[in-house]
């Protein structure tokens, strides 16, 4: 991605005279468009993609920090023989924090691994997070206690990242600047791909050079290597954003391609027989470990979240919470009062475009390939960073008009066919309307640049000319 192409009159050694100019195509006239969009988007989006690019580093390796900082609570101290029964381990973990109510248990995931059990309405833990405590399962012995928040299991330290990346921990207000760079994150991506590929290749070289050029070409060949990577990145993280995620639910659910979850409702005579979510506990009907045996024999494996019924005619609920690949996110529904499995659902049966939803967040968020997954988000948001200085460096290195450059001319929407423009007005149009932090901020920028055009137009300092390297 390149925010100015170089001048030709310093930057660039000169060119064979020999050399034939190419033929100019139709398309040409929307390179000095491209251009002036991707340098002013770059320099006003940068700042926010420059934090959200540092977070999403850190985000990527707290993953792991996470496995060392929490290993006493995470892991037991003697792997055992026989575990206890799953009633016993939430016995344990209620005798030493009784306050709050059970909201879920996470049985030991693997032979090392500790229960957690999941508290709500705990004081002093946020609404939206969950209090875990952490249970040795051949024991009993609570190894400690945690807040978690999300259906990752994070906690405090990734959390505490997870959030700053998300919403600068502003809330809701804050989740506008996380929306805004992954709104013009594709864009710029996709802006400095027609930019590269549209110039001359013996323009593309990074060895021999100096100056501009350098840092050009630097900037413009890991752009390209990286664009793939940024342009699933502004995908993936408008689906769960505030405005654009919102559309694109609403468009999912009309196309039939909502994530589908399995009925809780308890059915037949036996609805509500010992199930009562005022107790406090996750013991109600037939009990916590018929429930899970209930799931192991639907064929739910390891790791698995044990839900209690909401309320007297609600069902258990057991899914799979495995993100890595293959993913497991089976669930099904028990009857609290006979045990029996009322309504199971597989992750095969989920529609394409909610099984696609489902692998590109956890691919973001780094959990789907692992450590493989993680080191690649690093290096995107290393190479994004790489990016943004250069991007301002060359900025400075343009000069000549002033400390900041000269500015990139006006009028580049003039030179488009109107068969051209038309159709891409509409397809902006559109676009700005789903993603409305894309949308709204282009329209204000088209109409200030339009002021700002006509002010220097009858002041008469309109920019005179255009360099050459522009068109």
């Amino acid at each position: 991605m390149s925010t100015a192409p170089p001048s030709t009159t310093t930057d660039e050694a000169p060119q064979p005279a020999a050399a034939p100019a190419p033929s100019p195509s139709r398309w040409a006239p929307l390179r000095p468009l491209v251009l002036r969009l991707h340098f002013y988007a770059g320099v006003l989006v940068a700042p926010f993609l420059l934090i959200a690019a540092v977070t999403g580093f850190l985000y990527a390796g707290a993953i792991q920090a996470e496995r060392l900082v929490y290993a006493h609570e995470m892991t037991v101290a003697k792997v055992g023989d026989t575990e206890l029964p799953i009633s016993e381990q939430v016995a344990a973990a209620r005798k030493a924090y009784p306050e709050g109510t059970v909201s879920a248990v996470r049985p030991s995931p693997g032979a090392d691994a500790t229960t957690r059990v999941l508290l709500s309405g705990v004081k002093g833990v946020n609404p939206d997070h969950s209090f875990a405590v952490f249970v040795d399962p051949y024991t009993g012995k609570v190894r400690g206690a945690l807040e978690q928040y999300g259906s990752t299991g994070a906690l405090p330290l990734r959390t505490w990242i997870d959030e700053f990346h998300r919403d600068l921990r502003l809330g809701d207000t804050g989740r506008l600047y996380s929306e805004f760079a992954a709104s013009w994150l594709w864009v710029i991506a996709g802006g400095g791909l027609v930019l590269w590929f549209s110039r001359r290749r013996v323009l593309r070289k990074v060895r021999g050079t100096g100056g501009r050029r350098r840092t050009l070409g630097l900037h413009g060949t890991v752009g390209v290597w990286a664009a793939a990577g940024f342009i699933f990145l502004s995908a993936t993280g408008l689906t769960w954003s505030t405005y654009a995620g919102a559309n694109i639910d609403t468009l999912r659910t009309s196309l039939g391609q909502a994530t589908p979850s399995v009925s809780a409702t308890s059915g037949g005579d036996h609805a509500g027989h010992g199930a009562s979510a005022s107790t406090g506990d996750a013991e109600h009907g037939v009990g916590l470990d018929k429930v899970l045996a209930a799931a192991r024999a639907k064929g739910l494996t390891d790791p698995v979240e044990i839900v209690p019924p909401a309320d007297a005619n609600s069902a258990y609920v057991v899914r799979q919470v495995q993100r890595s690949w293959p993913e497991k996110q089976d669930s099904v529904a028990v009857d609290p009062g006979t045990g029996e499995v009322t309504d199971e659902l597989r992750f095969a049966d989920y529609p394409l475009l909610a099984k696609l939803t489902r692998w590109g967040i956890d691919l973001h968020t780094g959990v789907l390939f692992g450590l493989v997954n993680q080191i690649a988000l690093m290096l995107l948001a290393l190479s994004l960073v790489l990016l943004i200085v250069w991007g301002y460096r060359m900025w400075w290195q343009r000069g000549r008009g002033s400390a900041f450059g000269r500015p990139i001319p006006r009028g580049a929407w003039q030179q488009v066919p109107p068969q051209i423009l038309v159709p891409l007005v509409a397809v902006i149009a559109v676009l700005g309307y789903f993603v409305p932090l894309l949308g709204i901020p282009l329209a204000g920028f088209v109409v200030a640049d339009v002021i700002l055009g006509e002010i220097a137009h009858r002041k008469g300092r309109r920019t005179a000319g255009a360099d050459p390297a522009l068109k």
